[in-house]
């Protein structure tokens, strides 16, 4: 990598261990709801809510560092959020076949944050219990590629 672009992802490396952090956080704060049955979750709205909120906010971050690397590396405008996903897929920052995987999520924060449609508070709770992990691994891809820059 050239000096220029290491030397500006110093700004941008504590701006996305920021983000790391409050992706890690809410996490952590939903780790123990995400143990509980679905039904458990079903019958207590707060709890739902909790883990459609957390949903939300740890995509939210995730869009917000995924545009930082697009904007700092001076990469391709992607057309909507999702997009910016398939473009750090495209310039090896996260893996392909991960990015299929996790970029839809966005469609899926728009549908709690919007409500575009209705959303299946079941399967939203047995995806998220399912898939929890994949939040884990873009937080290792992203610090992974951020100590490889930097």
């Amino acid at each position: 990598m050239p000096n220029k672009l290491a030397k500006n992802m110093v700004f941008s490396g504590t701006f996305i261990n920021e983000k790391i952090n409050r992706i890690r956080a809410y996490l952590q704060e939903i780790e123990p709801l995400l143990k509980l049955s679905k039904q458990e979750i079903l019958d207590d709205i707060t709890k739902l809510r909790t883990l459609e909120r957390n949903f939300q906010l740890i995509v939210d971050e995730m869009i917000d560092i995924n545009q930082h690397f697009i904007k700092e590396l001076n990469l391709k405008i992607s057309d909507d959020l999702e997009g910016t996903f398939r473009i750090l897929g495209e310039n090896k920052i996260l893996p392909e076949d991960f990015v299929l995987k996790i970029a839809p999520t966005v469609g899926l924060r728009n549908r709690i944050v919007h409500r575009y449609e209705e959303l299946d508070s079941k399967i939203f709770i047995e995806t998220f219990q399912k898939e929890y992990s994949d939040f884990e691994k873009y937080v290792k891809f992203i610090t992974d590629y951020s100590e490889k820059i930097s």
